[in-house]
């Protein structure tokens, strides 16, 4: 499964409405409300979760993986050490992080792409992106409207 950075992962693009998500992925596994009134779809297969934000028209707006096939510019994250992601991520200008420690995990934020790679015992065990907010301070959707 390919991240594309400020995007979506695969097919799935940040501004998607429901229907056009389980067009592409089928039904989820399991799909609720969360506390923010957020509508959640579960994929297990994928190991994906997705949160369409109620305040923004039930839009895709957040995307949370743990699926071992996932990848950033060629880069494989689950289950490899956070320093070596670190490294090649460098490679591509992404160095710039804000971490942060919850009991055995560790969150390392990269606001310019806004995502999030988590971490347990030294190792990428989840990866989290969610969509960009532009200069007028709006969601920069890519999921093109239908007219």
């Amino acid at each position: 499964m390919k991240i594309n950075l400020k995007s979506g992962i695969d097919k799935l693009l940040f501004g998607m409405k429901q229907n056009d998500v389980t067009a592409a992925l089928g039904k989820p596994d399991k799909n609720y409300v969360d506390e923010d009134d957020n509508v959640i779809f579960v994929y297990n297969a994928h190991k994906i979760r997705l949160t369409f934000y109620q305040e923004e028209d039930l839009k895709l707006g957040y995307l949370v993986a743990s699926s071992a096939d996932l990848e950033v510019f060629g880069f494989k994250l689950i289950g490899r050490k956070i320093a070596d992601v670190k490294k090649d991520l460098a490679t591509k200008g992404i160095t710039k992080y804000t971490q942060e420690t919850f009991d055995t995990f560790e969150n390392y934020f990269n606001e310019d792409n806004w995502f999030i790679l988590q971490t347990e015992f030294d190792e990428v065990v989840k990866f989290e992106v969610g969509a960009i907010i532009n200069e007028k301070d709006e969601f920069d959707w890519k999921f093109p409207v239908k007219k």
